[in-house]
C-alpha cells in the first residue's frame, strides 16, 4: 500500500474517530464506558474546534475526497451543537411529577365549619 493511500485511510478515520467522540459528547451516542447518554458541551467545542484547527492547517494539503469529508463532517458536527444548545431541558417525568406534594390544600387539614 502505497503512503498516500494509507495517509489519507488514516486522516480518514481521525475525523471519523474524532466526530464519533464528538456526537457522544453532544448525547446523540451512548457512552461505550457507561453505556448511557451523556452530555459534554466543553469537549464537544473542544473536538469542534480541534477540527476546525485541522482543516485550517491542512488546507491545500488534502485530496478533494479528504477535504469534502472534513467539511461535511465540520457541518453536521457544528449543526448538532447548536441544535443541542438549544434543546429544551428535559421535562420531570411522570413518577417524579407524582412524588411531589399535591398543588391544591392539604387533605388532611379539617375543613373548618363556619
Amino acid at each position: 500500500m502505497s503512503d498516500d493511500k494509507q495517509y489519507g485511510e488514516m486522516f480518514q478515520g481521525l475525523v471519523i474517530s474524532l466526530a464519533a467522540a464528538t456526537m457522544q459528547h453532544l448525547g446523540k451516542t451512548l457512552s461505550p464506558v457507561t453505556n448511557k447518554i451523556e452530555k459534554n458541551l466543553p469537549a464537544a467545542q473542544s473536538t469542534i474546534d480541534m477540527l476546525d484547527m485541522l482543516e485550517a492547517k491542512t488546507k491545500g494539503n488534502l485530496s478533494d475526497n479528504e477535504a469534502k469529508l472534513l467539511k461535511s463532517v465540520l457541518a453536521e458536527l457544528k449543526l448538532n451543537y447548536v441544535e443541542t444548545l438549544n434543546e429544551k431541558p428535559a421535562e420531570p417525568s411522570a413518577a417524579a411529577a407524582s412524588d411531589a406534594p399535591p398543588a391544591g390544600p392539604s387533605e388532611n387539614k379539617p375543613e373548618q365549619a363556619g
